[in-house]
């Protein structure tokens, strides 16, 4: 009766192991520093597409999905989320339309954007999550706004990383000076 149960347990440890190391494979695979830099350029593009408030741009960065997810918190201490490519497009796009870039200001709402301690994490070939800390400078910058990014990319296709997932949290409260960052 033991033979057949240590059997079974040796087999089980075997398959568990094989298992582990075809998926080491799978993740050795992918040229990290490449997608890695695919990915920072889709979200450096995403943001200054918004607050360029340059609709068809942002829209390109994302997937139109109904698993599409958009999360955020505003200045009153409130929050906003959207679900689905359509929920986020009549939120966000409506508000990308209805608030252009001002002719008299020309450029973006938030002219320097900088990002520190980005920490991937891949899950295949196809997808990755990604959170940092980013610093949003005022149109005049003379401070940035602090905020605490997560995103959840996914390759389409036809091989582009797009946004599954935006969460930005932002510190409304704490104007932090430029010379600081």
């Amino acid at each position: 009766m033991k033979v057949p149960i240590l059997a079974s347990l040796f087999l089980t440890i075997t398959l568990y192991g094989c298992q582990k190391s075809s998926s080491a494979v799978n993740t050795a695979a992918i040229d990290q520093a490449k997608e890695e830099k695919e990915i920072i350029a889709c979200i450096e593009a995403e943001t200054d597409c918004f607050f360029k408030r340059d609709y068809n741009c942002w829209q390109d960065k994302f997937t139109h999905s109904e698993y599409s997810y958009q999360a955020w918190s505003n200045a009153d201490g409130t929050f906003d989320a959207s679900v689905g490519w359509d929920n986020i497009n009549k939120n966000l796009g409506k508000f990308i339309k209805e608030n252009p870039a001002e002719p008299e200001k020309e450029g973006s709402s938030h002219p320097i954007v900088k990002r520190k301690n980005m920490k991937f994490k891949f899950y295949g070939s196809n997808a990755a999550h990604i959170t940092w800390d980013q610093y949003n400078s005022d149109r005049e910058q003379k401070y940035f706004l602090q905020s605490k990014e997560v995103r959840l990319m996914e390759k389409g296709t036809d091989g582009k990383w797009r946004i599954v997932n935006v969460s930005a949290f932002w510190n409304y409260k704490n104007r932090i000076p430029m010379s600081q960052i």
